[in-house]
């Protein structure tokens, strides 16, 4: 049994466990724990569903570490007496739905997102459909490093069933098209779709070709090993050859498990999370539709954005950085429009978490309505340059701690004359640091990014 403790382990990142598959924490008998854990919780009402049903759904996207993973928390979950239901490959947020529609205590996500194949992770709703609070995570911690669980197991007659549901991605697929306007169709629109090999690759289509575009289809045949492999939202050149190539209307990137979205105008140019923000935004104002007038985004979300909603009378609130923080935000507020940069576009109204066919049904709603193209909506804000640079680290270093790193910094921030911006931040789901530096200039940006990249390299990778 893998040695863990509270001192030496931390299971939880940003968005869920993460971790390379056979590697501590994604071997069977850490995850056969993490499934007792959360079993436990349930069985002794610390997590809790309204109708107080011991029965947990459980999705996946298409990586080959899934059936392994899969087995050993529903495995861990049945010996605490918990009823595991199985979907089979279905997106995050489709995960979040079936959770609060069919009662369950629990839902359970297995994917490592956009990561490659080789990672996967567990990412955990509560009843309501929203992801875990801190407090249970740091519980279902505690209970993996420090508890015997064995001595918590109840007696034979109680072990838990697991069972497929067949019907699934169709109850996804018919919740999604509800983000679209009744009295609209995509009759006539051409649509690249990339799937990333990825969670959504048949139901995306499914969404889109029932609306009545004609859908192109790239990354939609996974087999294990290819998810996010140089295709979907963190890889959308091959997305946006295709538009170009097949003449369409507009490119739609999703990632590994669907959450983020990254679309492409007919002319092969990138839409990214902000863009999209912008767009249905600046709609849902016109329409009295956005909560407060206000949208929620994070630290890394372009300056653009911000000068722009203010010059349509909308607030922007800053969390930070992880759609789980925006998410808290939004609820906490009352606001129903939120995202980040990547892609995750959180539409309240419709989804507890992002959901990037909803995200795309909203740019296309809008399309549709005011009859433009999408890279008429995108001339919403004039983008300040921005460069990102990601490195790789051995350890997370308090950034202050590393001699020289302040007097850098602020030699930088003073370069930049009050004219942009430098933020620096680990990773919460790979180890890596990511440097971002905007600016007016892009020529002076680029520079002061490679400048802090070297330094950060030769510190701390």
């Amino acid at each position: 049994m893998a040695e863990i403790t509270t001192q030496t382990r931390k299971l939880f990142g940003t968005d869920g466990i993460r971790g390379t598959s056979n590697q501590f924490p994604m071997i069977p008998d850490v995850v056969v724990r993490i499934g007792q854990a959360i079993g436990y919780l349930i069985r002794t009402k610390r997590i809790s569903s309204p109708s107080l049903t011991n029965k947990v759904v459980i999705g996946k996207d298409t990586r080959l570490s899934g059936y392994m993973i899969e087995q050993a928390l529903s495995s861990g979950l049945n010996s605490m007496g918990i009823t595991v239901q199985l979907v089979g490959p279905l997106p995050t947020p489709g995960i979040g739905y079936l959770t609060r529609t069919m009662r369950a205590a629990t839902g359970i996500v297995i994917s490592a997102s956009h990561n490659a194949y080789q990672d996967n992770g567990i990412k955990i709703f509560g009843p309501d459909g929203f992801k875990l609070d801190d407090i249970l995570e740091q519980e279902i911690e505690r209970l993996v490093a420090d508890e015997d669980l064995t001595k918590l197991l109840p007696p034979a007659k109680d072990i838990g069933r697991t069972k497929r549901i067949e019907d699934a991605q169709s109850r996804y697929v018919v919740y999604a098209k509800s983000a679209f306007p009744l009295e609209h169709t995509l009759d006539g629109l051409r649509i690249v779709l990339d799937t990333a090999h990825g969670a959504a690759y048949k139901v995306a289509p499914a969404i889109f070709e029932e609306l009545g575009a004609e859908v192109i289809h790239v990354g939609n045949q996974p087999n294990g090993t290819n998810i996010n492999d140089k295709v979907g939202a963190l890889h959308p050149s091959l997305l946006s050859q295709a538009v170009v190539q097949y003449r369409a209307d507009v490119g739609i990137g999703l990632d590994g498990d669907a959450d983020r979205v990254i679309m492409v105008d007919e002319k092969g140019k990138m839409v990214n999370g902000d863009h999209i923000i912008a767009i249905c935004a600046i709609h849902m104002k016109q329409k009295k539709q956005l909560s407060h007038n206000t949208v929620v985004v994070t630290q890394m979300s372009n300056f653009g954005l911000e000068k722009s909603m203010k010059s349509h009378g909308i607030n922007v609130i800053k969390t930070n950085v992880g759609d789980k923080y925006v998410v808290e935000a939004m609820r906490k507020g009352g606001f129903n429009l939120g995202g980040e940069q990547s892609g995750h576009v959180i539409f309240l109204d419709y989804s507890t978490t992002g959901d990037g066919t909803v995200a795309a049904l909203n740019v296309l709603s809008v399309m549709r309505e005011t009859r433009k193209k999408i890279s008429e909506l995108t001339n919403t804000f004039e983008e300040v340059p921005q460069v990102l640079i990601n490195c790789r680290v051995r350890s997370r270093v308090e950034l202050e701690n590393i001699k020289g790193y302040s007097e850098l910094l602020t030699k930088n921030e003073a370069d930049l004359n009050g004219e942009g911006r430098i933020f620096i931040r680990y990773s919460g789901t790979e180890p890596l640091i990511r440097i971002l530096v905007e600016g007016s200039s892009k020529q002076k940006i680029s520079a002061i990014a490679e400048q802090m990249a070297s330094f950060l390299e030769k510190e701390i990778s």
